[in-house]
């Protein structure tokens, strides 16, 4: 009788979980992401405390990994998937998750192994042939590219011949004031842009030119000082979203000498008019050099480009060799920004390790792509958490810091605060840390589905106090996200 009652706690307790997975789909078609990564970890749970276990257990996980994917924890996503597959080797949908996790950390070669698995185990399968057929053309294009850069020691700016290029009678677009940005260029542009228009490739390779050249002589850690009277304003990630960028701008007014902004990294990626963003950007910043500043975020890197769509739309508007150009100038942009030496600002977080100074930012070599570890990967990577210490990083690059980690660091670099971006925030702001931490996101309803409002920061020069405006998303032209992302991208997405 007894073992009867336990068999029926135990049958009980997986028909709740059954019931919780369910709840938990049901979150994920509504996009309701992190509703649907609670029940999955509910249902889990109920599970793993039982000793009975459901016979599609693996689809938890797997589920639960495609969820973290959503929400771009991609570190998490691969554990799942991973997991899945430990718990059933046969359960393909498993491998499909970890693919599409190795994929979007960059992991090309990994991902094209679990694809293999998937063709192998279902040879007639069209959605696992073409997946495999894309991710084994991704990696036989960048065996190539790495080859022929072997053989091209020129960097692309040493290549270009902007006297040779000719701007046709029919062009109608904003003109560059002898090779200069002047502030009527600018409304120009944006005007332009405004209406879907192009600006000429010769201005557009002048500006790119021009930005690296002053951005080679910036130190890695640039001191920004702020007069007493004046105000400051901090965006964080714009992605893309070139009207909402305008947006900011409407509601705070245009960059100037009294009106200085930072821009704190991923200008581009995931929305559909990113060209449009960082020449507007660029632009300020050859206008207003000392009154603009651009942080480098972890999506100005060749690896995201190529994947989530910038790289892509270059090649769509421009050309190869300027989607190469972009590169160059990326790898020169600051890591990190300190207002009045009191509030340090850089696009991900802190590190995983004690005891790194100012100093050592300062003396970080940056003209490179961003490794997989040490303090640029980092500062472009890592997210706090609310529990003490660090912990693995959800996206499977940089760590994860809690709030001790932080209080130390601004403690030993006699610092106010830091202030970080990275991280989609339902009000496009948090304080986090006993408000030593703060998050800013400036891109609203990111990617046309997560609802989220944006923001931007303003600082007062004498008490460096935040103060937060949020918005809500403005309508742009019907081009969805993602548009010019690789293919694997929204064949899993």
């Amino acid at each position: 009788m007894n073992g009867e009652c336990k068999l029926d706690y135990r049958e009980a307790d997986i028909t709740h979980a059954e019931r919780m997975k369910e709840e938990a789909n049901v979150h994920f078609s509504a996009k309701r992401y992190a509703d649907a990564i609670d029940y999955y970890s509910k249902a889990i749970a109920m599970c793993e405390s039982s000793s009975t276990k459901p016979h599609n257990f693996a689809a938890y996980y797997a589920n639960r990994s495609f969820a973290h994917s959503k929400t771009e924890a991609y570190g998490y996503a691969l554990a799942d998937a991973s997991k899945a597959i430990q718990l059933d080797p046969k359960y393909l949908k498993g491998y499909y998750r970890r693919a599409t996790a190795y994929m979007s950390l960059g992991k090309f070669k990994e991902a094209l192994k679990d694809y293999e698995v998937v063709v192998k185990a279902l040879p007639n399968d069209k959605d696992a042939k073409v997946k495999y057929a894309e991710c084994n053309k991704l990696v036989k294009r960048l065996a190539f590219e790495k080859a022929i850069s072997v053989e091209d020691t020129k960097s692309v700016s040493e290549q270009i011949d902007i006297e040779s290029m000719n701007i046709e009678n029919d062009y109608s677009g904003p003109c560059l004031n002898d090779g200069k940005v002047t502030l009527e260029f600018m409304k120009e542009l944006i005007k332009t842009y405004r209406e879907q228009g192009k600006l000429h490739k010769k201005h557009a390779y002048k500006i790119l030119l021009d930005v690296k050249k002053y951005l080679e002589k910036q130190p890695t850690l640039v001191h920004i000082n702020i007069k007493s009277d004046e105000k400051f304003t901090v965006c964080g990630d714009i992605h893309g979203q070139y009207y909402d960028l305008l947006n900011i701008f409407e509601l705070n007014g245009l960059p100037s000498d009294t009106n200085p902004y930072l821009f704190n990294g991923d200008f581009v990626d995931r929305g559909s008019f990113s060209v449009e963003c960082i020449f507007t950007l660029f632009g300020f910043k050859l206008l207003f050099p000392d009154k603009f500043f651009m942080s480098r975020g972890n999506h100005e890197s060749v690896t995201m480009n190529r994947m989530y769509g910038f790289e892509g739309e270059v090649k769509s508007k421009y050309s190869v060799e300027m989607a190469n150009l972009f590169t160059e100038v990326y790898n020169w942009l600051p890591l990190a920004h300190c207002i009045n030496r009191r509030v340090l600002v850089m696009h991900g977080g802190l590190f995983s390790k004690d005891n790194v100074t100012l100093k050592d930012i300062e003396n970080i070599y940056r003209n490179r792509q961003p490794p997989e570890e040490g303090l640029m990967c980092d500062m472009l990577w890592s997210d706090p958490q609310d529990a003490p210490g660090r912990s693995p990083s959800k996206r499977g690059v940089g760590v994860q810091f809690g709030p001790d980690v932080t209080k130390t660091f601004v403690e030993l670099n006699n610092l106010d605060y830091i202030i970080r971006s990275h991280e989609v925030k339902a009000n496009g702001y948090e304080e986090a840390h006993d408000s030593k931490c703060i998050t800013v996101f400036s891109a609203p309803n990111y990617c046309d589905t997560m609802g989220n409002k944006g923001a931007f920061i303003t600082l007062e020069g004498q008490c460096l106090k935040p103060k937060f405006t949020t918005y809500t998303a403005v309508p742009h032209p019907p081009v969805k996200p993602l548009m010019y992302a690789n293919s694997l991208v929204n064949l899993f997405c």
